[in-house]
């Protein structure tokens, strides 16, 4: 065993070291990176250029170092680039969302969604290069067939996220958060098995050349942070 090993009650344990800063130093970076991150955008128009699959593996291997409960990793990350299976995505999504838009949505939340101009079509779901859909496993299937809990599911499925949509735009590339309602219909597509649910489903390419977003504010920190 490793001098960087040790066992505790039984279990391996390796030792951990990480790079620290001094106050100046931490001040500038956690301002550099708030500038870069700010300039994240949820973009709906895509470009169709191609990317190397590498690229979005490295992207979900990113994700994957996200925390979870008891340390499950509670996810899987499907990766669509077939046409004529992007294609399907698209019709059931659309079909999903005009009842949504029609009949299921609330007028409120319909006043809400004006002034980011979103409609039931979702044209980008064929246009970009790649599609990541996000499935949280409920629970996990031991090899005899046996359930084994996991724990904290939606919160470690939602950090893996937030590491993945980092992992984006770090690469350079963009992506649209999308929540059809009810998903139920990428289960079926994608033939997962029954302990996985649909989380999040995530068009990923390059930026159309003419590519427009909402003018929007972010809350202020004093409405976002509270001190004691």
């Amino acid at each position: 065993m490793s001098t960087n090993t040790k066992l505790i009650n039984g279990y391996p344990f390796t030792s951990y070291t990480h790079e620290t800063y001094p106050p100046d130093e931490m001040i500038s970076r956690s301002a550099a990176f708030y500038d870069w991150t700010e300039k994240r955008r949820t973009v709906r128009d895509f470009s169709d250029q191609s990317i190397p699959l590498e690229v979005i593996e490295n992207i979900i291997k990113a994700a994957s170092t996200a925390p979870s409960g008891a340390h499950k990793q509670p996810w899987t990350f499907c990766v669509v680039s077939d046409r004529g299976l992007k294609k399907e995505i698209r019709v059931a999504a659309e079909n999903e969302e005009k009842e949504s838009y029609d009949n299921r949505m609330s007028e409120e939340w319909i006043e809400d969604l004006k002034h980011l101009q979103t409609d039931w079509q979702k044209p980008f779901l064929e246009i970009a290069p790649f599609l990541i859909i996000v499935f949280k496993k409920a629970y996990d299937l031991a090899p005899d067939g046996n359930k084994r809990t996991n724990y904290y599911v939606n919160e470690s499925v939602g950090f893996a996220c937030g590491f993945l949509l980092a992992a984006i735009h770090h690469a350079g590339l963009v992506a649209l958060t999308h929540t059809p309602s009810p998903m139920n219909f990428l289960t079926k597509l994608l033939k997962r098995p029954e302990n996985e649910r649909p989380f999040l489903l995530i068009p990923v390419g390059y930026p159309h050349p003419e590519t427009y977003v909402p003018k929007l504010e972010r809350k202020k920190i004093e409405e976002v942070m509270v001190k004691y």
